[in-house]
């Protein structure tokens, strides 16, 4: 296989589906594994699900509530957790997860529902805790847009989480939540090196257009912050210290980082992306990996798996720990005001 920069995927294989006994296949007639073969067009499947806001119960994750409208990610991030859970939908997590993008039209409706339900006590809601709530899709359907409305209508706090600049879309709807403490965001940065962006991320934009993303979004008003996500050792980790810097300058209120986990379906896909785009250190890169993991690629241990543990995760902490503390006074979120939450809604918006 060769390199991978210019596939406009950040996968070329599509593992199978571990919930399915059968699966779909291309093969040459006489077992030639080396043919033609053309990459898949992304394809929108309508859906309207039941409910929309999902319950989180890890104790890791710093969010109770959260709502995806689509399942499935344009960007195409090889990395990407969110490819294990394509396949609850009957796809696989490779080049499905990047191709066939589900689109629940009907989230706005679910989202107003709950928040109209007596039994819901507001709590802020978190948009992408799976997949990107901007990516590519978000553009024409507009799907986030009317979730964030339905917010607003009922004061009900929001923290979005996205690497796309897309969001400067509805900055007229973040200003107004702003202005009453009921937004958060949160923009991920994972490299400034363009080759490596357009391997890991090849449908995401550039590092220094999410900062300018973070600028324009606390020139605002909205409190908006960096995650550095994922620090892969041997591939970004040297990018630690002028991510913070540079997520300073921008105005961010704060950073933070998760490491590398390959859970499930998407330990075959990096390795493989790995062995392909990077042959020469595949294994140097893994080894790190998997030192940070207790000798394994993956880890499922809550309070472990986001940040790692052993030498090179406390190496990674503390270059966190000294960046804040230099070009962060006063790191944080200001708090959601809950109080504002209106049962009913006062008024109908836009």
């Amino acid at each position: 296989m060769e390199n991978q920069i210019s596939s406009g995927r950040g996968t070329l294989i599509n593992p199978q589906n571990k919930f399915r006994n059968n699966f779909l296949g291309k093969f040459h007639k006489e077992g030639i594994d080396d043919f033609e073969f053309s990459l898949p067009r992304t394809v929108f499947i309508n859906e309207y699900p039941k409910s929309i806001v999902s319950k989180n119960d890890s104790p890791d994750i710093p969010f109770d509530f959260s709502i995806n409208p689509y399942q499935g990610c344009e960007h195409g991030c090889v990395y990407c957790y969110a490819r294990e859970s394509h396949q609850f939908w009957g796809y696989s997590a490779g080049l499905d997860f990047e191709s066939k993008i589900i689109v629940k039209h009907n989230a706005p409706e679910l989202l107003e529902k709950t928040l109209l339900n007596p039994k819901w006590k507001v709590a802020p809601i978190t948009f992408s805790g799976n997949t990107d709530c901007y990516q590519p899709a978000e553009r024409k359907y507009k799907i986030t847009r009317e979730l964030l409305k339905i917010c607003l209508k009922y004061r009900n706090p929001v923290s979005i989480i996205t690497k796309n600049m897309l969001i400067l879309r509805d900055i007229d709807i973040l200003t107004e939540l702003a202005s009453r403490n009921l937004v958060h965001v949160v923009i991920s940065v994972t490299t400034f090196n363009e080759e490596l962006r357009r391997n890991l991320e090849p449908r995401s934009v550039t590092a220094d257009k999410r900062l300018k993303t973070v600028k324009k979004l606390t020139e605002a008003g909205i409190p908006t912050g960096v995650m550095i996500a994922p620090i892969i050792p041997g591939l970004n980790i040297n990018e630690v210290p002028l991510i913070i810097e540079r997520a300073a300058e921008a105005g961010a209120f704060d950073v933070s980082h998760t490491v590398l986990r390959l859970n499930g379906a998407i330990e075959e896909i990096f390795i493989n992306w790995l062995k392909a785009v990077y042959p020469e250190k595949a294994q140097k890169i893994l080894t790190q990996v998997q030192s940070i993991h207790g000798g394994k690629v993956n880890d499922s241990r809550f309070m472990k798996r986001m940040l790692g543990e052993g030498k090179i995760a406390d190496m990674i902490s503390q270059m966190m720990k000294i960046g804040r503390k230099r070009y962060f006074k006063n790191p944080g979120f200001p708090a959601f005001d809950t109080s504002k939450f209106r049962m009913g809604g006062m008024y109908t918006i836009w």
